[in-house]
């Protein structure tokens, strides 16, 4: 029976090291899954970014169309003006060239706010593809670390594995059960020390008749209150 107990409390061991390495593989896991949660809101941005210049850059086409629409009306008029016989006629295009001219004038002002924002948007995108390509890179090196690291853990944990499959088969199935029904119903921790009367996993105060009935290590017995499997090391004496 104390072999048993011993071959309990080293597969406790070794389980609580491969939750240890599943936990750092898991942080690694999470760093590459932000590291690519970033880049892709980069990527988006940038592709954001571009879209707006591209919008920017039809609306300035079309103002620039119409620009030269008006301007083109100009020159038919002021063409048209040369052969008018009437003042009144005169006097209407006239009328037709100034409010083409002053159509003229907000449409450049319109073309010029257009360039502005081109230009802008532009500088904006060119820093954006600079960061992108430092994160880009950084993030594919800091991937490959990461994922490096998780192999490494990887292959402690199946060496774990393999060790704990020998440790199970040198216990029945029932004491496997209960062990691992108590480990996952007492965060991981299926066994407890009994020490100085206590229980070390509750620390609430064993029964005396249970604490003495420890020391012939004839049976598996557990905690009255916590129901963790109790082991009694004793001290040697000095």
């Amino acid at each position: 029976m104390k072999k048993k107990l011993l071959l309990l409390e080293e597969l406790q061991v070794i389980d609580g090291a491969i939750d240890t390495k599943q936990a750092e593989q898991a942080v690694h896991q999470a760093e590459i899954a932000d590291l690519e949660q970033r880049l892709a809101a980069e990527q988006s941005a940038l592709a954001g970014e571009q879209a707006s210049l591209a919008e920017i850059q039809r609306a300035k086409e079309e103002l620039e169309v119409a620009l030269q629409a008006e301007q083109d009306n100009i020159k038919r008029s002021e063409t048209n003006m040369k052969e008018i016989r009437t003042n009144k006629e005169f006097q209407a295009v006239g009328r037709e060239i100034t409010a083409a001219r002053k159509q003229v004038a907000e449409l450049e002002e319109q073309i010029l706010q257009k360039t502005g924002q081109q230009e802008e948007l532009q500088a904006l995108i060119d820093t954006r593809r600079a960061e992108l390509a430092s994160l880009e890179e950084a993030a594919g090196s800091g991937r490959q670390e990461r994922l490096e690291a998780i192999s490494g853990l990887q292959a402690v944990i199946d060496a774990a594995v393999a060790n704990r499959e020998q440790i199970v088969k040198e216990l029945s199935s029932s004491v496997v059960r209960r062990y691992t029904q108590l480990r996952s119903q007492r965060r991981g921790q299926a066994l407890a020390e009994a020490r100085d009367g206590s229980c070390q996993g509750c620390h609430m105060q064993l029964p005396p008749q249970l604490y003495n009935t420890l020391f012939k290590c004839d049976d598996l017995y557990s905690c009255p209150h916590c129901n963790r499997i109790l082991i009694l090391k004793q001290e040697q004496a000095g």
